[in-house]
């Protein structure tokens, strides 16, 4: 399960903060990152919540400002790049990228000079959406990808910095995704078995993802990277 020292970090962790920071999303139309601005919005710790996205989405909330962006050309927006947490949720598929190389762009490339610009213009805590399994030295091109974007993210010098690795996410996306709504029925299927060493591998919701970096950024990283258990353990302690 979890070890002795994680718990008691949660606990002593646990008290709530006020001090009215500015979030900054990116990947908002996202699965986790759509249900993070919502959490965001709701949480006292924020007073505004910046979404940067490559098209409008009619966003009403009135403590959301919402910036577009081109994300070939993101340097451009730069300056708007500034506030107090960072959250990025950003992610493709091959189908939607259509090479490989452009999902390197999209999921190793733009969250890296996202983080960049971002630690040049102050901001001290970041967030980031990885993938469980994610590995610099991995066969796997997606897998490798996200380990890549995680070792340049660890390298940069956050005062505080996460990396979330959920595993097969649930919840209802914009977009269907046939491969992986087969497998969410076969991760159901298998939880009861997912357990120990093998229970990060069970399935965890979009939400539960995002209430769990919300958590881990309003009271400052104990670790800096969680797998997907641990991101359950969070999320159940914020309901």
């Amino acid at each position: 399960m979890f070890s002795h020292e994680f718990k008691i970090a949660l606990v002593c962790k646990s008290i709530e903060m006020t001090d009215q920071r500015i979030a900054l999303v990116f990947g908002a139309t996202g699965l986790i990152g759509n249900l993070l601005v919502e959490e965001l919005v709701d949480s006292v710790t924020y007073r505004e919540v910046k979404v940067f996205v490559r098209q409008p989405t009619g966003v009403t909330e009135k403590h959301v400002t919402e910036i577009i962006a081109d994300f070939e050309h993101i340097e451009a927006i730069s300056g708007q790049i500034k506030g107090d947490d960072l959250f990025i949720c950003l992610g493709t598929t091959i189908r939607k990228a259509g090479s490989v190389a452009n999902m390197e762009k999209i999921d190793r490339d733009l969250p890296l000079k996202v983080a960049a610009m971002a630690k040049d213009n102050g901001i001290r805590r970041v967030a980031v959406v990885s993938s469980i399994g994610a590995s610099i030295s991995s066969r796997n091109y997606y897998l490798r990808i996200k380990g890549e974007m995680e070792k340049g993210i660890l390298e940069m010098d956050f005062e505080n910095k996460a990396i979330v690795r959920p595993s097969m996410l649930l919840g209802e996306r914009k977009e269907k995704r046939t491969g992986e709504a087969m497998g969410k029925v076969v991760m159901k299927a298998f939880k009861p078995v997912l357990k120990g060493k093998l229970r990060k591998y069970r399935a965890i919701h979009g939400g539960d993802v995002a209430r769990a970096m919300l958590l881990i950024l309003r009271n400052d990283p104990v670790k800096e990277i969680y797998e997907s258990d641990e991101l359950q353990i969070l999320a159940d302690s914020y309901k």
